[in-house]
């Protein structure tokens, strides 16, 4: 079971959103036969049998084994990963662009540059998979709260200073192209309103 699998089927990211798969996915975190899923999910065993056999056929669900009760034979399944992230490739023709309106203070671009992320990094890591290769990445975390506006500009402009001498350091016109994608955004609070200020930095 992977740790984290990236849909880029369109089929197969329409299946995995179905309330009743989706919940079969979470359930599938440990190995169960369509019998004891029905129970747990208060389904019909035919009902669960053929929702198994969906997830299976788009790569969802894996057989873990097949094991003789009686005179049937029962199939053991399990989720083919712990989580699942749809890639925008499943939706190319709608999938955002941050060619189409490059402003870096605009939070819909900053969007589109995550979407841009999701799609490119998913691509590598399924790509890395059936190479059998590993995937050098990167990636930092960081919260930062800032007294006032004033001092998240300044943040910003530091950053960005920084950030320009050390590509300009390193970058070379040869050698395989990376990515970078640096993001400052407000923290998402339950008890508060989002931030109506999207074009100050």
């Amino acid at each position: 079971m992977q740790d984290v699998a990236v849909i880029e089927d369109a089929a197969a990211a329409e299946v995995s959103l179905d309330p009743i798969r989706a919940q079969m996915l979470a359930e599938l975190a440990e190995p169960h036969t369509a019998t004891t899923l029905a129970a747990r999910l208060g389904l019909s065993r035919q009902k669960a049998n053929y929702h198994v056999k969906t997830l299976e056929q788009h790569g969802l669900v894996e057989l873990v084994e097949e094991r003789r009760k009686g005179n049937m034979t029962e199939r053991v399944v399990r989720a083919s990963a712990a989580a699942y992230v749809i890639s925008p490739s499943a939706l190319a023709a709608v999938a955002p662009d941050p060619a189409r309106s490059p402003d870096r203070l605009s939070a819909r671009w900053l969007l589109a540059l995550a979407a841009r992320l999701v799609r490119e990094t998913g691509a590598l890591i399924n790509g890395a998979a059936r190479a059998g290769k590993p995937l050098a990445t990167f990636g930092l975390d960081a919260e930062v709260r800032f007294a006032k506006p004033a001092d998240r500009a300044a943040f910003v402009g530091e950053l960005t200073e920084a950030l320009t001498l050390i590509i300009s350091k390193y970058h070379s016109e040869t050698g395989r192209p990376h990515r970078l994608i640096v993001a400052v955004h407000p923290g998402i609070t339950e008890d508060a309103d989002p931030p109506a200020e999207e074009h100050q930095p």
